[in-house]
């Protein structure tokens, strides 16, 4: 498959690694890069959102209408508040509903938001494969995500439609609480353990 990632920090670089070994083929767009963001977008059937938040209005103008394609939202909309870190939108609506809104010709499922770039570059070492959920409208774009996601030894889970994000987006937090104020460090994830015999 044609991966298309937008972003050149640890996620982005991380998420590279992985699919590559697995396969696929990937290229990778920054700022000031070649190829460039419109021209990787345009090649890729399936476009990775791996920026900071405050970039991505400058990032869905150069990708925009992408359509009929599969678009990953890793992004999280943090932002600094009087109580600290919390999130931009919420409640009514996400960032990845927003992204939707902005892009109504693609196919927008949020993933990839839920750990850190340490764990997407290594999913190996675990006593059971990091749990990464997906919310999104489509449910066939969603079986495509989750074969990207079992490529990158991660234990997907529907969370439901793209409304959903709204669970995973401020669940980004709690993931970045624990590893930075409660110091647990960045190399752990969450996990879905079924009950042995059911």
């Amino acid at each position: 498959m044609r991966i298309g990632i937008i972003g050149t920090g640890r996620v982005g670089t991380s998420l590279s690694k992985g699919w590559s070994a697995a396969g696929h083929e990937i290229q990778v767009a920054g700022r000031s890069t070649t190829p460039s963001v419109p021209e990787v977008a345009d090649w890729a059937e399936v476009i990775v959102l791996a920026v900071p938040y405050s970039a991505l209005h400058t990032v869905v103008s150069q990708i925009d209408p992408a359509a009929g394609k599969t678009v990953i939202d890793c992004t999280n909309p943090i932002q600094m508040g009087p109580d600290g870190m919390g999130l931009a939108v919420g409640h009514v609506t996400s960032g990845a509903e927003e992204l939707q809104h902005s892009l109504p010709d693609a196919h927008v499922v949020k993933s990839l938001n839920q750990v850190g770039a340490e764990v997407m570059a290594d999913t190996g070492g675990f006593a059971h494969s990091p749990v990464q959920f997906l919310a999104g409208d489509d449910p066939s774009v969603k079986q495509t995500v989750t074969r990207l996601l079992l490529d990158l030894g991660f234990d997907p889970q529907d969370a439901g439609g793209l409304a959903k994000a709204r669970l995973l987006e401020p669940f980004a937090l709690v993931w970045i609480n624990q590893a930075i104020a409660q110091k647990k460090g960045r190399d752990w994830a969450f996990g879905a353990m079924p009950r042995i015999g059911t």
